[in-house]
């Protein structure tokens, strides 16, 4: 098709939508327009862990979510070890897919005692980063982890920031982001998180909301998430909706009073007979929470 042809479908749609919606209400014009952008996606966790990637993607079309971050070490085998050729042949299976490659949920983190550890940890980082360039994906997700009682937590907070700058910096110019999971011991309470990203200054460094019972410590849930949500990315991760206390609802209202834009990802813990339909129903929940929100 040349390039006349698609502009010309390109506007065909455009004008064709224009009109439906000026034929329906304002009110439900405005609920069309104001739609939030979130999506939901999955990441490999419990429920995906032992899924080839051609099953994966298969399941994850099935259920209509259509983003998928690759948790560590699972059995869609997306390692830094892949030849040349086998990244290639990953990024086409996506390209060929309705389902997105966001990126690698990884297990580093940068606030070991031990220097060699944390270098250890910012070159694996690295290696991992160009993996996510060469599949087409967006970024990698790493963690803080901790705050040891042995050292200052002034110095463990530098160390950590440090080490996000070094790897963000790598990041950017890769054109990938680094996605920091709010976990860990002590640093998974907001404040802390909070100090880290104070001394963060590369832009492709940007937290990924967890939804951890510390989100709910004083003073409160609302109060934790402005306080860090001029660093959010492109992803959060939540448990099930329809599971435990977490008061999803209200983090919605947050997502979507801020127009957030990004993908809020599935991290599962149960265990249902058919993941499938268990993710059909996530898909439900969320649209009814996004519905709901206000």
């Amino acid at each position: 098709m040349d390039n006349n042809q698609s502009r010309r479908n390109f506007l065909q749609k455009s004008i064709a939508a224009g009109i439906g919606l000026s034929l329906l209400d304002p009110a439900t014009a405005a609920a069309f327009a104001k739609k939030p952008k979130m999506n939901l996606g999955l990441v490999t966790y419990q429920w995906g862990k032992d899924w080839d990637l051609p099953t994966l993607l298969t399941n994850c079309k099935k259920a209509g979510l259509l983003g998928v971050e690759l948790r560590t070490e699972h059995a869609h085998g997306v390692e830094a070890s892949l030849s040349t050729n086998e990244r290639k042949e990953v990024k086409k299976r996506f390209k060929d897919s309705p389902v997105k490659c966001l990126g690698y949920g990884s297990n580093y983190a940068y606030h070991y005692t031990d220097q060699a550890q944390v270098r250890e940890n910012i070159e694996g980082t690295k290696k991992y980063l160009q993996l996510c360039k060469d599949i087409g994906a967006s970024g990698i997700k790493v963690k803080p982890n901790g705050l040891p009682a042995e050292v200052s937590k002034e110095q463990t907070i530098a160390q950590i920031a440090k080490s996000f700058n070094e790897v963000g910096k790598f990041a950017s110019d890769l054109g990938q982001l680094v996605r920091v999971e709010v976990h860990g011991k002590l640093t998974q309470q907001l404040p802390n998180m909070k100090a880290i990203f104070d001394q963060v200054t590369e832009k492709s460094v940007k937290i990924c909301w967890n939804s951890n019972d510390q989100d709910l410590m004083a003073p409160g849930l609302e109060a934790n998430f402005n306080s860090v949500k001029k660093w959010f990315g492109d992803t959060v991760h939540i448990r099930e909706l329809n599971e435990g206390n977490y008061p999803y609802q209200e983090l919605m209202n947050l997502f979507v009073g801020m127009n957030y834009k990004g993908w809020i990802l599935l991290e599962a813990r149960t265990t249902p007979a058919d993941r499938v339909a268990a993710m059909r129903e996530q898909l439900d929940i969320f649209n009814t929470m996004l519905a709901n929100a206000k």
